[in-house]
This record gives C-alpha cells, sequence and structure tokens, in this order.
C-alpha cells in the first residue's frame, strides 16, 4: 500500500506550522512535509505528490489588505518555475483529483478568498464567503464550545457531536455575499461547526461565546463533498490534555479533542487515496 503523505505550507507570516505537522504524525500519516511556499513556486516541491493539503494559522502578509488576501492573490495568478503552469492549477487538479485540503484560522481565511470554499457547484476559485473583523473590534484569544452538525458530509469530523477548541483571531467574523449562500450552506449541511453553548446543543451569537459575530454563529465550513474544510478553531492546538487550560485540575482523556480531525483525515486517505 502506499504511503499516506501530508503537506503543511508554511512562508510569508503563517505560525503554526509545526504544530500541524505534528497533528497530521499523530493523526497517521506516514510522511508530513513542511514546505516554504518558495519551494512549491519555483517547482521544487509539487502538490501533485499528496494526499493531503494544510493551510495553518498565522498572519499571511501581515494581514495587508485584509486577512490573506494578498495570499490568496499570489496562489491565484503566480506561476511555477519552469513548468508552464500557474500554482493555481495544481491546487484545482489536487481538488480534483479528489483530496484533502484543512484551511485553519488564516488557512480558512486564505481558502474563502480564493473561492475554494464554500465551492458550490464545483466553483472553487469564485469567492462568496470572507472572515473579517471581529464584532469587539478586538483580537480575541480563549477557548470555545463548538457544536458539530451531525449531517455535515466533512470527513473531519465523522463521529463527533461538540468539540472545546481555542480560537486566536482578529478577523474571524464569517460573512456571506449574499442571503441565498447562506440558505444553501445551511441547507446543504455545509456549516460543520458552530459556536455554542457549554452544553454544545445550539448555535450563539452571545459574546463571548461566540467570539467574532460570525452569521449564524459559524465557525468552519466544508464543502459539498466533505474534503474541503475551513474552520477558525485551532485542531491542532488541542491534540494532547496537556494543552487543554485545566488540565492541572481536571483529569482529562490524553488525547486532544483536534486529534481526531487529523485522524479521520488519515484514514480517508489510506482508505480511499492509497
Amino acid at each position: 500500500m502506499a504511503k499516506t503523505r501530508a503537506i503543511v505550507i508554511t512562508g510569508n507570516g503563517t505560525n503554526c506550522e509545526n504544530e500541524a505537522a505534528h497533528a497530521c504524525r499523530l493523526g497517521g500519516f506516514d510522511e508530513v512535509v513542511i514546505a516554504h511556499i518558495a519551494q512549491i513556486l519555483s517547482g521544487e516541491i509539487r502538490l501533485d505528490d499528496f494526499q493531503f493539503l494544510n493551510l495553518t494559522g498565522g498572519f499571511l502578509d501581515g494581514d495587508d489588505l485584509g486577512s490573506a488576501k494578498a495570499q490568496a492573490n499570489r496562489l491565484k495568478h503566480a506561476a511555477v518555475a519552469g513548468t508552464g503552469e500557474k500554482l493555481v492549477e495544481q491546487f484545482t487538479r489536487f481538488i480534483g483529483d479528489g483530496k484533502l485540503i484543512l484551511g485553519v484560522c488564516n488557512g480558512f481565511q486564505l481558502m474563502a478568498k480564493m473561492g475554494m470554499l464554500p465551492g458550490l457547484d464545483g466553483a472553487y476559485l469564485t469567492q462568496s464567503v470572507t472572515l473579517t473583523h471581529n464584532d469587539c473590534g478586538r483580537f480575541q484569544d480563549r477557548w470555545c464550545w463548538l457544536k458539530v452538525d451531525p449531517a455535515s458530509p466533512s470527513i473531519y469530523t465523522r463521529g463527533l457531536q461538540a468539540l472545546y477548541l481555542p480560537v486566536r483571531h482578529g478577523e474571524g467574523k464569517f460573512l456571506c455575499d449574499s442571503p441565498d449562500t447562506l440558505e444553501r450552506i445551511q441547507q446543504e449541511h455545509l456549516a460543520v461547526l458552530a459556536y455554542s453553548t457549554p452544553d454544545c446543543e445550539s448555535p450563539t451569537m452571545e459574546f463571548p461565546l461566540n467570539p467574532n459575530g460570525s452569521q449564524d454563529g459559524i465557525a468552519g465550513i466544508c464543502d459539498p463533498t466533505g474534503r474541503l474544510m475551513g474552520l477558525m478553531p485551532h485542531p491542532e492546538a488541542f491534540v494532547h490534555y496537556t494543552q487543554h487550560p485545566r488540565w492541572t485540575r481536571e483529569t482529562l482523556p490524553e488525547e486532544g479533542d483536534g486529534l481526531i480531525l487529523f485522524r479521520n483525515a488519515a484514514e480517508y486517505v489510506r482508505m480511499n487515496l492509497c
């Protein structure tokens, strides 16, 4: 059986690549590569050689033009040296080949602004949603309860009903370009995660349970295939109980809530792409 391979893109302001790579290894991927975006643009590393792409948190290009917007423009228009193709063609081929992409925080912002999410009707390069400034007007660093939609097609949240994960962002408010887009996201159960009350029974707009004012409390969405997903909370930041804010005061399971997303990804790749 072929090896399961994950790639984590770094550079231009990301700062969570090591945590994401560690989560991929713990989740069961055989090989994990952290690649600077310059290595991909030079042709040294190709997305085609991997099955799982991680777009991680950070502050791409200093959030100039808005979070991840400069990187979105770069990836949609930059050419890969010596190949005659644009980098965006590797992304669209990656999606067309049935592979997985997970965008966390800045990575979610990037996927939204490239148009990869929500990917309605297969339009993976047409932007219809965004992540913008928190309603509170300031950066939020806190832990949040998340309700999981059990009807979502997301492969990452299979078997989950709730999550407890940290957020760290200043531009996490999820907005759609129209009521029709929001309605389709909800009708097709693409709103995988919602900020919730502690019982994880219902989405909330109450601050700070909802730290940014996202429409309908949306914290993460996927595309209709369930293979592409973006979320503002950080699953890679809670893969072991010692990362929990009360680990010295509570008896907790060894594995953190975020690890299952990477384990589900590895299992999917093993069963469907190897």
